[in-house]
């Protein structure tokens, strides 16, 4: 922690209440301690809270008063445990102590039935959760049938754009080059939230090494938000449409936001509507005999059989129509 500044010093000031505040909500019996028969405050001591964390009373106590002292990824990790502290408040220890590695919360839960509910309640408009890095989360059924290729193996997009053929993703070449650097500028400035994290790390370092377009895009340190900008989409069973993404943050689920699609001019909502009035069967025989003829692979290695695996059917929802 930096010394000397107002700023760090009430960052020791909340580091102080808020240790004192998860040491008091934990009693002896959660972590299998004694209750003892003179304990005064209510949850853990400070040095049952050392003990648990396997660290010196003194150094936690200094830690706990406030005082400027290092804290290493190790240590507080160690604390978090010993506090039970769940992945926000892990994350929150770390930027009071002022350490620049903060770990990215991991969705323990399921998405929350009401956001799913938002997703399927914009149909026909196709929208998606998507995390930090990109890692598809939840969409709706329009979504899958329009990004059907966004639904396999790990169901990052980043990958599934930069790491695919040129004539299986969503983005023709001539539309991609600002569309690709805002999204690679996008996980810079994620990035920079999550340094040293090390799941973030291996994965800037694949996209680097399998990817030379990425590399270069990179290699820029352009940073840049995901703002809503005028899209050129293909989708084999439809050619290409012009859409409107707006992006939204979702504060609820750490690190993630929300994209959605709005056609851009009349031909474009033809299409979608066009789209989704398809059966699965003719949304996936262009793919299928694009896999076939162009790269000689079968579509089920590739599109999952059911093309809606990744959200619910929308029937009775009351949809956008243009």
């Amino acid at each position: 922690m930096v010394a000397g500044t107002g700023k760090a010093k009430v960052r020791r000031e909340e580091l102080s209440a808020f240790l004192k505040s998860r040491r008091a909500r934990i009693s002896p019996e959660d972590v299998g301690l004694p209750v003892g028969i003179r304990r005064r405050t209510p949850g853990l001591r400070r040095e049952e809270v050392a003990q648990l964390a396997g660290v010196g009373i003194t150094w936690y106590t200094w830690l706990e008063q406030g005082r400027d002292i290092n804290c290493s990824v190790q240590v507080l990790d160690a604390i978090a445990r010993a506090l039970r502290l769940d992945g926000a408040e892990h994350a929150h220890l770390y930027r009071l102590a002022d350490v620049p590695t903060v770990p990215n919360p991991v969705l323990e839960e399921p998405v929350p039935e009401e956001v799913q509910i938002i997703l399927d309640h914009m149909y026909p408009l196709p929208a998606a959760l998507l995390g930090a890095r990109y890692d598809l989360i939840a969409c709706n059924a329009a979504y899958t049938a329009m990004y059907p290729m966004f639904l396999t193996g790990s169901r990052n997009i980043l990958r599934k754009v930069f790491l695919a053929d040129g004539c299986c993703t969503p983005y023709p070449a001539h539309s991609e080059p600002e569309h690709l650097a805002r999204m690679v500028g996008y996980l810079r400035a994620a990035y920079a939230r999550n340094l040293g994290d090390p799941e973030w790390v291996a994965f800037i370092d694949e996209m680097v090494t399998l990817s030379p377009r990425f590399a270069e895009l990179w290699a820029r340190n352009d940073v840049a938000l995901p703002l809503g900008r005028t899209r050129v989409i293909r989708n084999l069973a439809i050619g290409e449409l012009v859409m409107y993404m707006t992006s939204m943050s979702l504060p609820s689920i750490a690190g993630s936001w929300m994209q959605v699609w709005t056609p851009a001019d009349p031909e474009a909502w033809n299409k979608l509507h066009t789209l989704l009035a398809m059966t699965d069967e003719e949304r996936r025989t262009p793919w299928a005999d694009h896999l076939e003829q162009a790269h000689g692979r079968r579509l089920e290695e590739w599109i999952p059989v059911d093309l809606h695996e990744c959200a619910r059917p929308t029937p009775g929802v009351v949809g956008l129509s243009r």
